[in-house]
Parts: C-alpha cells; structure tokens; sequence
C-alpha cells in the first residue's frame, strides 16, 4: 500500500497575493522561491510555504472566526523574541504574547488575512 510521508508544501489562500508577499517578506524575512502564476512560493525548509488566491469557491470573508481556525501553522525563528518585538513595534496584531515553551520562545501573531501564525525560536536568554 502506498503511504504519506509527511508534509510537502503548505500554502495559505489569500486575499491580496501581493500585499500577502510583502508581508512575508518585509515582516518574516522569507525569501521568494520559483513558484506557479497566482502564487508566490517561499525558500522554506524543510517545507516550501506560499500565498496564492484563493480556489475557485473560497470566501475567505465569509470564513469564521478567522481563515484556518483549527489549523496550527508553526515557523521557526533565529531569534523569535526581537521578530516578536519588531512586529510589535509596528502595529502587528500578536495574538498570543512570548511565553518559553518545549520549542523554545514562542508567540502567535496575525497575518494580513487573519491566520495565526505561531513563531518559535531559541529559548528567550535567562
């Protein structure tokens, strides 16, 4: 029988690709990869990550309480305490504050459609 071997490529459905990109990159530091018409791929790893439009019947405004309730999304950090205070700085919305967990300084932030992004790094210097 043929089997899954784990994730592959994960892409969130967006309402402004471009402004989505700008984001990513401006805000995360992601870098553009290769990717297909709609979309803008990332040089993430061991998973690729995109923005792309949304497929042919998704409102992400009808969509409640936030696009990809239920879904945990984690992006790793060099250093997830001064990506958490720069955010900060400049009015991004933080949905769950740095707290040290098992996977090191951890936050969760908002994304320009909503998402919640949880960011993680190196444990916060004690």
């Amino acid at each position: 029988m043929a089997a899954v071997t784990g994730p592959d490529f994960i892409a969130l459905q967006v309402r402004d690709v471009a402004a989505s990109a700008h984001f990513y990159e401006t805000r995360l530091g992601l870098r553009r990869a290769p990717g297909p018409p709609g979309a803008v791929v990332f040089a993430t790893s061991p998973v690729a990550f995109a923005v792309r439009e949304p497929l042919p019947g998704v409102d992400l405004d009808a969509v409640s309480p936030r696009p990809g309730a239920g879904v945990a999304l984690w992006l790793a950090a060099d250093d997830a305490q001064v990506l958490h205070d720069d955010l900060t700085a400049a009015g991004i919305p933080v949905l769950q504050p740095p707290f040290d967990g098992p996977f090191g300084r951890t936050f969760t932030l908002a994304d320009p459609d909503g998402y919640a992004i949880t960011v993680h790094g190196p444990a916060a210097a004690r």
